[in-house]
Protein backbone atom coordinates (compact mmCIF):
# COMPACT_ATOMS: atom_id res chain seq x y z
CA UNK A 1 0.00 0.00 0.00
CA UNK A 2 1.26 3.12 -1.00
CA UNK A 3 2.62 6.01 1.71
CA UNK A 4 2.22 9.07 -0.70
CA UNK A 5 -0.53 11.16 0.98
CA UNK A 6 -2.81 13.47 -1.41
CA UNK A 7 -1.02 16.74 -0.75
CA UNK A 8 2.25 14.73 -2.27
CA UNK A 9 0.18 12.98 -5.12
CA UNK A 10 -0.84 16.86 -5.97
CA UNK A 11 2.61 18.60 -5.84
CA UNK A 12 3.73 15.15 -8.49
CA UNK A 13 0.60 16.04 -10.99
CA UNK A 14 1.57 19.64 -10.81
CA UNK A 15 5.27 18.87 -11.30
CA UNK A 16 4.34 17.06 -14.47
CA UNK A 17 1.71 19.07 -15.82
CA UNK A 18 4.51 21.88 -16.00
CA UNK A 19 6.84 20.02 -18.60
CA UNK A 20 9.57 21.62 -16.71
CA UNK A 21 12.56 19.18 -15.48
CA UNK A 22 11.72 18.18 -11.60
CA UNK A 23 13.96 18.38 -8.54
CA UNK A 24 12.72 16.14 -5.46
CA UNK A 25 14.13 17.09 -2.46
CA UNK A 26 14.26 14.90 0.99
CA UNK A 27 15.28 15.88 4.11
CA UNK A 28 16.53 14.07 6.89
CA UNK A 29 16.05 13.57 10.64
CA UNK A 30 14.86 16.47 13.02
CA UNK A 31 12.93 18.98 9.93
CA UNK A 32 10.02 18.68 8.08
CA UNK A 33 9.99 19.17 4.50
CA UNK A 34 8.35 22.38 4.59
CA UNK A 35 12.33 23.04 5.52
CA UNK A 36 12.88 23.13 1.72
CA UNK A 37 10.66 26.11 1.17
CA UNK A 38 13.61 28.33 0.00
CA UNK A 39 15.32 26.22 -1.79
CA UNK A 40 11.59 25.25 -3.81
CA UNK A 41 11.23 28.85 -4.11
CA UNK A 42 14.71 29.45 -5.27
CA UNK A 43 15.08 26.40 -8.26
CA UNK A 44 11.21 27.06 -9.50
CA UNK A 45 12.57 30.81 -10.61
CA UNK A 46 15.25 28.58 -12.16
CA UNK A 47 13.10 26.78 -14.11
CA UNK A 48 12.37 23.56 -12.20
CA UNK A 49 9.27 22.22 -11.04
CA UNK A 50 9.58 21.04 -7.34
CA UNK A 51 8.64 18.53 -5.36
CA UNK A 52 9.27 17.89 -1.46
CA UNK A 53 7.53 14.77 0.11
CA UNK A 54 7.83 13.58 3.69
CA UNK A 55 8.86 10.57 5.15
CA UNK A 56 5.37 8.62 5.96
CA UNK A 57 3.30 9.75 8.34
CA UNK A 58 5.17 12.78 8.79
CA UNK A 59 2.35 15.67 10.34
CA UNK A 60 2.13 18.49 8.37
CA UNK A 61 3.70 21.48 10.22
CA UNK A 62 6.23 21.97 12.89
CA UNK A 63 3.34 22.58 15.35
CA UNK A 64 1.43 19.39 15.14
CA UNK A 65 4.84 17.50 15.09
CA UNK A 66 5.23 18.80 18.82
CA UNK A 67 2.21 18.36 19.59
CA UNK A 68 2.50 14.07 18.50
CA UNK A 69 6.40 14.04 18.87
CA UNK A 70 5.90 10.09 19.41
CA UNK A 71 4.44 10.00 15.30
CA UNK A 72 8.21 9.89 14.20
CA UNK A 73 8.83 6.96 16.16
CA UNK A 74 9.68 3.60 14.52
CA UNK A 75 10.67 4.82 10.80
CA UNK A 76 13.49 3.02 9.30
CA UNK A 77 16.02 3.86 6.51
CA UNK A 78 14.29 1.26 3.94
CA UNK A 79 11.10 2.64 4.41
CA UNK A 80 11.89 5.89 3.96
CA UNK A 81 13.50 5.32 0.86
CA UNK A 82 10.80 3.42 -0.55
CA UNK A 83 8.13 5.82 0.27
CA UNK A 84 10.58 8.28 -2.06
CA UNK A 85 11.14 5.92 -4.72
CA UNK A 86 7.33 5.28 -5.08
CA UNK A 87 6.83 9.11 -5.11
CA UNK A 88 9.23 10.20 -7.70
CA UNK A 89 8.00 6.70 -9.58
CA UNK A 90 4.99 9.00 -10.76
CA UNK A 91 6.74 11.48 -11.96
CA UNK A 92 6.68 11.47 -16.26
CA UNK A 93 10.78 12.45 -16.31
CA UNK A 94 13.65 11.25 -14.02
CA UNK A 95 14.00 13.85 -11.54
CA UNK A 96 17.26 15.60 -10.02
CA UNK A 97 17.38 14.64 -6.52
CA UNK A 98 18.45 16.69 -3.43
CA UNK A 99 19.29 15.48 0.00
CA UNK A 100 20.00 16.63 3.46
CA UNK A 101 21.67 14.39 5.86
CA UNK A 102 19.76 11.16 6.51
CA UNK A 103 17.83 12.54 3.11
CA UNK A 104 21.24 12.39 1.89
CA UNK A 105 22.05 9.24 2.00
CA UNK A 106 18.37 8.06 0.95
CA UNK A 107 18.90 9.87 -2.18
CA UNK A 108 22.37 8.39 -2.95
CA UNK A 109 20.32 5.05 -1.79
CA UNK A 110 17.51 6.07 -4.67
CA UNK A 111 20.25 7.26 -7.13
CA UNK A 112 21.85 3.52 -7.03
CA UNK A 113 18.53 2.54 -7.95
CA UNK A 114 18.72 4.63 -10.91
CA UNK A 115 15.85 7.01 -9.82
CA UNK A 116 17.88 9.59 -10.39
CA UNK A 117 19.44 12.36 -13.62
CA UNK A 118 21.81 13.69 -10.88
CA UNK A 119 22.02 13.69 -7.35
CA UNK A 120 23.00 16.65 -4.49
CA UNK A 121 23.89 15.07 -1.06
CA UNK A 122 24.31 17.68 1.14
CA UNK A 123 26.42 16.51 5.18
CA UNK A 124 25.05 12.69 4.08
CA UNK A 125 24.58 10.39 6.56
CA UNK A 126 27.35 7.80 6.63
CA UNK A 127 26.09 3.95 4.95
CA UNK A 128 27.97 0.84 5.20
CA UNK A 129 31.56 0.53 4.49
CA UNK A 130 32.21 4.55 5.62
CA UNK A 131 34.84 4.82 7.57
CA UNK A 132 35.79 6.68 10.44
CA UNK A 133 33.77 8.05 13.02
CA UNK A 134 34.77 11.08 14.40
CA UNK A 135 33.92 11.93 18.01
CA UNK A 136 32.37 14.92 16.94
CA UNK A 137 29.80 12.95 15.69
CA UNK A 138 29.15 10.35 18.34
CA UNK A 139 28.57 13.33 20.55
CA UNK A 140 26.02 14.72 18.29
CA UNK A 141 23.99 11.13 18.41
CA UNK A 142 24.40 10.64 21.90
CA UNK A 143 21.03 12.08 22.91
CA UNK A 144 19.97 9.04 20.62
CA UNK A 145 22.56 6.31 20.70
CA UNK A 146 23.30 6.59 24.14
CA UNK A 147 20.40 4.27 25.38
CA UNK A 148 19.63 1.50 23.32
CA UNK A 149 16.02 1.68 24.29
CA UNK A 150 15.53 5.13 21.79
CA UNK A 151 16.29 2.56 18.60
CA UNK A 152 11.98 2.46 18.97
CA UNK A 153 11.33 5.77 19.97
CA UNK A 154 11.45 9.75 19.02
CA UNK A 155 13.61 12.09 20.08
CA UNK A 156 13.78 15.60 20.45
CA UNK A 157 17.17 17.79 20.81
CA UNK A 158 17.44 20.23 23.85
CA UNK A 159 18.52 23.66 22.51
CA UNK A 160 21.95 22.52 23.77
CA UNK A 161 22.24 19.51 21.79
CA UNK A 162 20.74 21.29 18.78
CA UNK A 163 23.59 24.02 19.20
CA UNK A 164 26.81 21.67 19.08
CA UNK A 165 25.10 18.86 16.58
CA UNK A 166 23.84 21.68 14.20
CA UNK A 167 24.37 25.24 14.66
CA UNK A 168 27.93 25.57 16.36
CA UNK A 169 28.46 28.17 13.48
CA UNK A 170 26.31 30.26 14.01
CA UNK A 171 25.34 32.66 16.99
CA UNK A 172 22.63 32.39 19.53
CA UNK A 173 19.86 33.97 17.81
CA UNK A 174 20.05 32.63 15.00
CA UNK A 175 20.41 29.24 16.86
CA UNK A 176 17.48 30.01 18.57
CA UNK A 177 15.12 30.83 15.84
CA UNK A 178 16.26 27.86 13.76
CA UNK A 179 15.40 25.67 16.43
CA UNK A 180 12.30 27.13 16.97
CA UNK A 181 11.40 27.11 13.42
CA UNK A 182 12.53 23.80 12.24
CA UNK A 183 13.63 21.38 14.99
CA UNK A 184 10.80 18.37 15.58
CA UNK A 185 11.51 15.03 17.32
CA UNK A 186 13.47 12.37 15.20
CA UNK A 187 12.76 8.30 14.62
CA UNK A 188 15.91 6.77 16.50
CA UNK A 189 16.27 3.98 14.59
CA UNK A 190 18.00 5.13 11.71
CA UNK A 191 20.89 6.42 13.97
CA UNK A 192 21.29 3.18 14.75
CA UNK A 193 21.13 1.41 11.62
CA UNK A 194 23.54 3.56 10.61
CA UNK A 195 25.97 3.23 13.72
CA UNK A 196 25.49 -0.45 13.17
CA UNK A 197 25.82 -0.50 9.66
CA UNK A 198 29.44 -2.06 9.07
CA UNK A 199 28.79 -5.05 11.52
CA UNK A 200 25.60 -5.74 9.36
CA UNK A 201 26.07 -7.01 5.67
CA UNK A 202 22.00 -6.65 5.25
CA UNK A 203 22.04 -3.16 6.71
CA UNK A 204 19.23 -0.80 5.04
CA UNK A 205 22.21 1.95 5.73
CA UNK A 206 23.76 0.77 2.90
CA UNK A 207 24.10 2.61 -1.27
CA UNK A 208 25.22 1.10 -4.40
CA UNK A 209 28.13 3.11 -5.29
CA UNK A 210 29.43 0.84 -8.08
CA UNK A 211 26.16 1.00 -10.36
CA UNK A 212 26.88 2.80 -13.74
CA UNK A 213 22.64 3.71 -13.12
CA UNK A 214 24.00 5.83 -10.51
CA UNK A 215 24.46 9.21 -12.78
CA UNK A 216 26.27 11.92 -11.67
CA UNK A 217 27.06 12.64 -7.96
CA UNK A 218 27.88 15.90 -5.37
CA UNK A 219 28.45 15.97 -2.19
CA UNK A 220 28.62 18.69 -0.42
CA UNK A 221 30.18 18.96 2.79
CA UNK A 222 29.89 21.95 5.28
CA UNK A 223 33.63 21.93 6.96
CA UNK A 224 32.52 22.85 10.45
CA UNK A 225 29.70 20.11 10.74
CA UNK A 226 30.13 18.50 14.20
CA UNK A 227 27.81 15.85 13.18
CA UNK A 228 28.80 14.85 9.49
CA UNK A 229 32.17 15.54 9.96
CA UNK A 230 34.52 16.01 6.85
CA UNK A 231 36.15 12.58 7.57
CA UNK A 232 33.18 10.94 6.83
CA UNK A 233 31.89 12.96 3.62
CA UNK A 234 35.78 12.62 2.70
CA UNK A 235 35.58 8.42 3.33
CA UNK A 236 32.00 8.33 1.31
CA UNK A 237 33.67 10.56 -1.75
CA UNK A 238 36.32 8.15 -1.65
CA UNK A 239 33.57 5.19 -1.50
CA UNK A 240 31.46 6.97 -4.69
CA UNK A 241 34.57 8.15 -7.11
CA UNK A 242 34.63 4.62 -7.91
CA UNK A 243 31.45 4.90 -9.70
CA UNK A 244 31.40 5.41 -13.84
CA UNK A 245 29.57 8.17 -13.41
CA UNK A 246 31.03 11.88 -12.21
CA UNK A 247 31.49 11.77 -8.09
CA UNK A 248 32.74 15.45 -7.12
CA UNK A 249 32.81 16.78 -3.62
CA UNK A 250 32.64 20.49 -2.91
CA UNK A 251 34.10 21.16 1.21
CA UNK A 252 31.87 24.61 2.48
CA UNK A 253 34.49 26.35 4.83
CA UNK A 254 32.99 27.41 7.94
CA UNK A 255 29.57 25.49 7.72
CA UNK A 256 27.94 23.58 9.82
CA UNK A 257 25.21 20.97 9.63
CA UNK A 258 22.45 23.58 9.92
CA UNK A 259 23.77 24.79 5.94
CA UNK A 260 20.56 24.03 4.46
CA UNK A 261 18.42 26.02 6.44
CA UNK A 262 20.58 28.98 8.31
CA UNK A 263 21.51 32.55 6.66
CA UNK A 264 23.61 31.14 3.83
CA UNK A 265 21.54 28.63 2.55
CA UNK A 266 21.68 30.43 -0.90
CA UNK A 267 25.21 29.89 -1.43
CA UNK A 268 24.60 26.32 -1.15
CA UNK A 269 21.55 26.22 -3.14
CA UNK A 270 23.52 27.44 -6.12
CA UNK A 271 25.89 24.85 -6.30
CA UNK A 272 23.08 22.09 -6.27
CA UNK A 273 21.67 24.08 -9.29
CA UNK A 274 24.90 24.95 -10.89
CA UNK A 275 25.69 21.17 -10.67
CA UNK A 276 22.33 20.19 -12.44
CA UNK A 277 22.63 22.77 -14.69
CA UNK A 278 25.63 20.69 -16.18
CA UNK A 279 23.55 17.98 -16.79
CA UNK A 280 20.54 18.86 -18.89
CA UNK A 281 17.41 16.61 -19.25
Amino acid sequence: MSDVTKAEASEIEAANGSGKPVVAFVHGLWLLSNSWQHWRELFEENGYATIAPGWPDDPATVEEAKADPQVFAHKMVGRVTDHYLDAVSRLHTKPYLVGHSFGGLIVQRMAGEGAARATVAIDPAPFRGVLPVPWSSLKSGAPVLGNPVNVGRAIALTFDQFTYGWANNLDETEARELYETYHVAASGAPLFQAATANFNPWSEASADTRTPKRGPLLIIAGAADNTIPLAITRSMYKLQSHNPGVTEIVEVPERGHSLTIDHGWADVARLALDFFGRFPR
